[in-house]
């Protein structure tokens, strides 16, 4: 703190201390409130009372605007924006690519001292890349009690709003319900032989899986075993590998988004799905930019994906983090990957996947 400000903040009363501190961090003070600057940040972040939404509410309306940096498909961003800015009178401005070219503009701005990104979402993984560069502002919500376990990290940076859940994926034609297996370990079964289909991507699901059926060599020696017992025919791209299951090509695939093979079963293809517990699941999270231009927007827009948005991720298939909110897979057993983990055994597993699956076609 400069020197010049010191003497004065211990003399000044109490609410021309709040407007010097404001004017200090580059913000204003009204009616109790913190309005832009970092203060605002801190204290709305942090307020824990009921009345909470109302004041983030009344200060986002004050800065009428926000800018979201997300991978969201295009075609999903109306269903999500619209109610928000109808509701909230927030206008949200949007800027939308792949969330690795999304983790690099925010990283690059960051280091080019431009602030333009009040808040961020895309897949957790690369949230948490933002939150090792101390990009992501903590945030204390009574809605992440809310939430499935997983959704949100000790550092409270981030938070899960919606799964891509890895189900089965099977043809009605080829296999009935009462066949289908129960467990992992009911696909080592002989009957199994030549049926099988994984995506050549998806070592997330294969790590978490291994964990699951035993954990280090025993949780990949199942995998072993299954390959050299039954095969698995490796596939790139997901859409592909559930279109395969709906023309019979594969009969049973392992690693299909939940969300897949329910949109064409409605479409009257011959596919169904089911869940081995644990479902796997990677997330997608919203966080607020810790040098937001626009705080208290961007805290309102964190509170409502974690809240109202919810239900509207149902409406497009997703499977939503709240708890409170019915879900397509409601009753399954879900463990999300972790994102630490993810981030730093990256190269480890997805080596371990290759030499375990794709090397042995």
């Amino acid at each position: 703190m400069e020197d010049a400000v010191r003497p004065a903040l211990r003399r000044t009363p109490l609410v021309a201390l709040c407007a010097l501190l404001a004017v200090w961090t580059g913000g204003v003070w009204t009616g109790g409130i913190w309005i832009g600057g970092a203060a605002a940040q801190v204290s709305l972040a942090d307020y824990a009372g009921s009345d909470r939404l109302a004041k983030i509410a009344t200060a986002a309306r004050r800065e009428a605007t926000l800018t979201l940096y997300t991978s969201i498909a295009e075609k999903d961003l109306p269903t999500i924006v619209k109610p928000f800015e109808v509701k909230y009178g927030v206008k949200v401005n949007v800027w939308r690519a792949a969330t690795d070219i999304v983790l690099q503009r925010a990283v690059a701005e960051s280091s080019a001292r431009r602030y333009d990104a009040d808040v961020v979402h895309i897949s957790s993984p690369e949230m948490e890349a933002l939150a090792r560069e101390r990009l992501l502002l903590p945030v204390t919500s009574p809605a992440h009690t809310d939430l499935q376990p997983g959704s949100v990290p000790a550092h409270h940076e981030w938070a899960a709003t919606l799964l891509s859940v890895w189900v089965q994926a099977y043809n009605t034609s080829v296999i009935r319900k009462d066949q289908l297996p129960k467990t992992y370990r009911d696909l080592l079964d002989p009957k199994w032989k030549g049926k099988l289909g994984i995506e050549a991507s998806d070592e997330d699901w294969f790590a978490s899986v291994v964990d699951a059926t035993g954990g280090g060599e025993t949780g990949l020696g199942f995998f072993r075993t299954l390959v050299a017992t039954n095969g698995i025919s490796v596939r790139r791209g997901h859409s592909l590998l559930a279109n395969l299951v709906a023309s019979g090509e594969v009969p049973l695939a392992l690693t299909v988004y939940n969300y897949m093979p329910e949109q064409a079963r409605k479409k009257g293809a011959p596919i169904d799905w089911f869940a081995l517990e644990p479902a796997i699941a990677r997330s997608n999270a919203v966080g607020v930019m810790r040098r937001a231009p626009h705080p208290n927007a961007a805290l309102l827009f964190y509170e409502y994906m974690l809240t109202e948005a919810q239900p509207r991720f149902v409406g497009m298939d997703y499977v939503p983090t709240n708890a409170r909110v019915t879900s397509p897979l409601t009753g399954v057993k879900i463990l999300q990957v972790a994102p630490a983990r993810a981030l730093d055994e990256s190269a480890r597993w997805t080596k371990l996947f290759a030499d375990t699956l794709q090397g042995r076609r």
